[in-house]
């Protein structure tokens, strides 16, 4: 006998689970996850930096925005009512120059269109009450960013959706799925099951599940690494909370950071580089698969010819330890080479069109009883329990075809 479900869920991710969760609500359906590896949160919910985002850069009105704000909510309370161990600490983005000094003002906005509390401009006087050691021209206070183990949320959610009923199979990765009237059928290499709705949230691997389903995804990902280095313990006390940079509106990423984590220790960074593996963790991993998807896409060509500065910036910085050094110490000038350790490093699943720009805000498809999650960017993690239920209203119709 094949199994049957009425939802089936690929991705043991805290996206994939915080779906299951809230589909979970209506305890009369049957809900299985299938994840690939032998442990859920394997890849990118359990190698980022554990922020929990305040919502502060993202375009007002975009889903980013809105279900950031709402999400970073619902994940706090969501930690208090399990005791999961987390910290709203806040954190201060520093400007270096004037020019970043005179674009605090447009982030206080952006945040306050947004919905943050709390938010002011600082004096450098102000910005070193906060964090001592930082030299700067001014900065912003951001009370409502926080840090927590994302891991350890992922654990919470599975043991909700285990005590509401659902299975999680593990060690059962997907090779094909197919829709035959009001079922789908779904292969995995541990076997088949039918379901009455399927929600690809495979995360790095989303678009090569979505060809598995019969749809051809618009976008493709380019894994990115992201390359951290710790601080050695004698260096710490350089850190209070979390320092960040003013954004650089004309390259894609934050830019290199020091964050203070839950269980103790200073992450510093990331370099961000062109991943050749998609769950390539060592510095120098490669799989000629993924290498070869990513080369052959004219998107990402695109993007290259669009950002090849930027990336010879991060590349150098990878390979230099003094140069990636020298970047960190613009926040902090006490900073000593000998203080910054190579540390983790996590890859980012980046969805990339065929235009090559990158696919900014969350993107989600439609194709008849198979609902795609294509594309969820940071603040993904921070936001899992309010995407988890916007895909679960999307799933019963509630928002239109494609988004």
């Amino acid at each position: 006998m094949t199994d049957t479900f009425d939802i089936a869920i690929i991705g043991g991710g805290i996206v994939g689970l915080a779906t299951a969760m809230a589909l979970s609500e209506n305890q009369h359906r049957s809900i299985v996850v299938l994840e690939a590896e032998d442990d859920i949160a394997t890849h990118q919910s359990g190698h980022n930096s554990g922020v929990i985002h305040s919502g502060l850069y993202y375009t007002p009105g975009s889903l980013k925005a809105q279900l950031c704000v709402t999400g970073r909510e619902d994940l706090y309370q969501f930690c208090e009512t399990h005791d999961i161990r987390h910290e709203q600490c806040g954190k201060v983005i520093v400007a270096t120059t004037d020019e970043e000094a005179a674009r605090l003002e447009g982030l206080r906005a952006r945040g306050e269109a947004n919905g943050l509390a709390g938010l002011k401009i600082l004096s450098p006087d102000e910005v070193r009450e906060h964090e001592p050691h930082v030299t700067c021209r001014g900065g912003l206070l951001v009370p409502d960013t926080g840090i927590v183990d994302f891991a350890a949320v992922c654990r919470a959610f599975a043991e909700v959706l285990t005590s509401r009923g659902a299975v999680i199979r593990l060690s059962s990765p997907v090779s094909s799925a197919s829709q035959d009237g009001t079922r789908i059928t779904i292969n995995t290499t541990s076997g088949s099951l039918r379901s009455k709705l399927l929600i690809n949230c495979a995360g790095l691997q989303a678009d090569r599940v979505a060809r598995k389903c019969g749809y051809r995804p618009a976008v493709r990902i380019i894994p990115f690494r992201g390359e951290f280095d710790e601080l050695a313990p004698e260096a710490r006390h350089l850190v209070r909370n979390l320092i960040y940079p003013v954004p650089d509106p004309r390259v894609p990423f934050l830019g290199v950071h020091f964050t203070r984590m839950i269980h103790g220790g200073i992450e510093a960074g990331p370099n961000a580089v062109m991943s050749f593996n998609r769950h390539g963790y060592r510095r120098w991993s490669f799989s000629a698969r993924d290498t070869l998807g990513t080369l052959i896409y004219p998107g990402f060509w695109k993007l290259a010819a669009r950002h090849w500065r930027t990336a010879l910036q991060e590349w150098h910085c990878s390979i230099s330890r003094r140069a990636s050094w020298e970047r960190l110490r613009r926040l902090i000038p006490d900073l000593r080479e000998d203080h910054v350790r190579r540390g983790r490093t996590g890859v980012r699943a980046m969805a990339v069109d065929h235009n090559g720009m990158l696919v900014d805000d969350f993107r989600i498809a439609r194709d008849n009883r198979i609902i795609h999650v294509l594309n969820t960017p940071s603040p993904a993690a921070t936001a899992s329990i309010a995407i988890g239920r916007h895909i679960a209203r999307f799933a019963g119709g509630d928002t239109p075809e494609s988004h």
